[in-house]
């Protein structure tokens, strides 16, 4: 079982039909479950999960071999990032709770970047994750 966070949108959706092309089972984790409705149609398990919250994602991540987190923007945010430093406490605390095989994530174009910006959320979630017991992998786009 794979756990796929941003399911309803463009990536994560790409990497739940990847997958379940392969013959792979894929739990999709939603905010909403009505969003999420032609995912089950497709055979995908529907869980949902706040991404700030610890709780629901250690659930939804349960059980699976691999997760894919997709972390969202916060396209106004507060300075020092507490609206990513929420999720990323959350996301980090889940994965070590349910243990999955493998955890892949998205970074951006710029999560690199050498000075604070709006892709700092990236690269602070990357930080956060690099000492996990699980093999962790960040992708970026060329």
């Amino acid at each position: 079982m794979y756990a796929i966070t941003g399911i309803t949108g463009k990536v994560g959706g790409a990497v739940a039909r990847t997958l379940l092309a392969a013959g792979q089972p894929v739990r999709a984790v939603v905010r909403d479950a009505a969003r999420a409705r032609s995912w089950a149609e497709r055979g995908c398990e529907v869980v949902t999960a706040d991404m700030d919250d610890s709780a629901s994602l250690t659930a939804a991540f349960e059980g699976t071999q691999g997760v894919f987190i997709l972390p969202p923007s916060e396209f106004d945010p507060s300075p020092g990032f507490p609206e990513a430093r929420a999720v990323i406490d959350a996301v980090r605390g889940a994965l070590q709770s349910a243990a999955p095989g493998k955890v892949v994530g998205l970074s951006t174009i710029g999560a690199q970047a050498t000075e604070t910006n709006l892709l700092t959320q990236r690269t602070l979630m990357e930080q956060a994750l690099r000492d996990l017991p699980m093999p962790v992998t960040f992708l970026r786009p060329a």
